[in-house]
């Protein structure tokens, strides 16, 4: 079977994920995904880039068990954390073992206040004598929620709803988090500080991440290494500051030509596949 390729990153520790060439299919008969695989260590930061229907979301949801929910399965390949084999395991089990997935726009439970909220992420935890601390960890990183704690979630903005998912991810005490387009539809300002917060909770509290994201300029400006998903396969992979760098990417994903000129999409006739970094 085919493995991921090793991410030569000495600093961080040995892979907490991997995904060994994976397929995935809906109603058991639509292939989403043709073969994935990928690895996230102990401790880093890693993107996940691609357009539309590309198969990123899907990846995650056969990581977090939440496929099952929508009549998908893992069809061929496996799925490690920690080197026990997770593909088959049900979403409730996989969260217990320390992987969350915030999914895109937030999601959150808009009937109940944001501390109700927040609270409701603690439910996988078997202790909950460190809720309360947990609650001020959260408050410390997003310092609008605390203002906004007795507020219904139903009428916060979306930028507040995005803090919000990650908030309640927390505190599950994650080891793994898996974050869906944290920028979906907010300012280019707010964004900025998510990313900044999301580098901050990887640093301090060790927690790796995996992170699906359109806007490739903001996404490998806080990740180590990226993946670049087309059509249910990785196409391209490698370190971060070579992939800004890469042509294929400046032109399909950051809309820059070789001479620096701003492209359009639709400009972009088709994705020149280069070689892969192993």
């Amino acid at each position: 079977m085919k493995r991921a390729p090793s991410l030569k990153m000495t600093s961080r520790g040995s892979d907490m994920l991997k995904l060994n060439n994976i397929e995935v299919r809906y109603s058991k008969v639509i292939l989403v995904l043709k073969g994935i695989s990928l690895e996230v260590p102990q401790g880093a930061i890693v993107a996940m880039l691609g357009g539309n229907g590309a198969g990123k979301t899907t990846t995650l949801k056969a990581i977090s068990g939440l496929l099952r929910t929508e009549e998908g399965e893992v069809t061929d390949g496996s799925i490690e954390f920690n080197e026990e084999l997770i593909h088959k395991h049900g979403p409730e089990d996989i969260a217990r073992k320390g992987i969350i997935q915030v999914m895109e726009g937030g999601h959150v439970l808009e009937h109940l206040t944001v501390e109700e909220n927040l609270r409701a992420g603690a439910a996988v935890i078997r202790s909950r004598s460190t809720i309360k601390g947990d609650l001020e960890m959260v408050y410390d990183y997003f310092p609008k929620l605390k203002d906004l704690r007795k507020a219904t979630s139903g009428y916060i903005s979306g930028g507040e709803r995005q803090m919000l998912g990650i908030g309640r991810a927390l505190m599950a005490h994650p080891k793994l988090i898996l974050l869906d387009e944290p920028s979906l539809g907010l300012a280019p300002l707010l964004v900025a500080t998510i990313f900044e917060i999301i580098k901050k909770i990887n640093q301090k509290e060790n927690t790796s991440v995996l992170l699906v994201e359109q806007n490739a300029r903001v996404a490998l400006s806080v990740a180590e290494y990226g993946y670049v998903i087309e059509n249910g396969r990785v196409v391209l992979d490698g370190p971060a500051d070579t992939l800004r760098e890469n042509e294929d990417i400046k032109e399909f994903y950051l809309g820059l030509s070789a001479v620096g000129e701003r492209k359009s999409y639709r400009d972009v006739k088709h994705y020149k596949r280069r070689k892969r970094w192993l």
